[in-house]
């Protein structure tokens, strides 16, 4: 073990001590969140536009286009997700409402949202508490006293056609057009779920009426599609890596969980620009209240916690094949690797 790590594993005994650190981090600049908010909401609508007049002239190279405004949408969800954390303004009503009318963008609505995500924040890596705002993951214990349709299911679900293909559709285009899961959370998830509905068909009225349905369907629905896989990618990523943190009740703590149950996804500059810094999870995890625009500086100020949890674009395609927990070794594992743990 290196000095570094070592250095990392003391200072982080003193939980306090880090969210002391971090928190100097959590106050946004004003200003600096208004130019985030216009250079990615303007260039989205410009990539858009481009790729609908490249419909209407015939120009299909022009359709290329649609994978920047799919990739700026992908930016406008990473600031609804911070409003949702109450850090890109820091002043709820502003943060709620950009929120809000974001979420009729990205097909997420806000508030429903927002309580899914907070108990992921409250719960990840505590394996007594999966199943709000995460992707399922079982035990290998747990998959073995599964009914063969019951591992069938499961091999499906973790599937990569199923998990970045068929799942970003139903999550966006569908599941959440109801607030599932959050029958008993009072009326707001409701009230947000409904509210945003209405705004979108709306919005797709007045598009259609106003450009058509075809070309409409043409580059939106590409659009939204293709930026839902990515967002799953990179949540999956976040949290799915074979040295993540899982733990019982008795033994969750919040800092270790945050800190080590969460990647460091070492992207490439404009793929980590593009993606709002979301890939710097560790460190989110352990102070969600920073804005993702100074992410980066807690990076560039606290050297020690670059290398845990990093993982970059290359390692990160192997991540899919982990899909369980092995509760004696600690890590994640693929169905092969459990096969034969099983053996021995």
């Amino acid at each position: 073990m290196n000095v570094r790590t070592h250095a990392t594993e003391a200072r982080f005994d003193d939980a306090g001590a880090w969210l002391k650190i971090l928190a100097t981090y959590r106050r946004p600049h004003v200003g600096r969140s208004v130019f985030e908010l216009i250079i990615t909401i303007v260039p989205f609508a410009l990539f858009w536009s481009g790729a609908y007049i490249s419909i209407v002239q015939g120009f299909w190279p022009g359709l290329v286009l649609i994978l920047p405004a799919a990739g700026f949408l992908l930016r406008l969800f990473m600031i609804q997700h911070d409003c949702g954390h109450g850090s890109f303004f820091a002043r709820r009503g502003v943060d709620t409402w950009i929120g809000r009318t974001l979420g009729v963008l990205t097909l997420t609505p806000y508030d429903y949202w927002r309580r899914a995500h907070a108990a992921h924040h409250a719960s990840a890596g505590n394996l007594d508490q999966r199943g709000v705002g995460d992707i399922s993951t079982l035990t290998i214990s747990e998959y073995n006293s599964l009914s063969w349709s019951g591992r069938l299911a499961y091999r499906l679900y973790r599937h990569p056609l199923v998990m970045f293909g068929i799942g970003p559709a139903w999550l966006f285009l569908f599941k959440q057009r109801l607030p599932f899961g959050m029958m008993n959370s009072g009326a707001l998830p409701w009230i947000s779920t409904m509210a945003t509905n209405l705004a979108i068909a709306i919005l797709t009225i007045m598009m259609v009426l106003l450009i058509g349905p075809v070309p409409f369907v043409m580059v939106h629905l590409p659009v939204v599609l293709l930026a839902g896989a990515a967002g799953v990618w990179l949540f999956y990523v976040q949290h799915q890596f074979e040295e993540t943190h899982w733990s019982r009740t008795g033994e969750w703590k919040f800092p270790e969980a945050a800190l080590h149950g969460a990647s460091h996804y070492d992207l490439p500059p404009v793929l980590r620009w593009l993606t709002g810094n979301i890939g710097l999870h560790h460190i989110h995890h352990l102070a969600s209240r920073i804005p993702y625009y100074r992410l980066p500086e807690v990076l560039r100020n606290h050297p020690e916690l670059v290398d845990i949890g990093r993982i970059t674009l290359w390692q990160s395609l192997r991540c899919v094949r982990l899909v369980l927990w092995d509760e004696k070794s600690g890590r994640l594992v693929s169905f092969c690797d459990a096969a034969q743990a099983e053996t021995h």
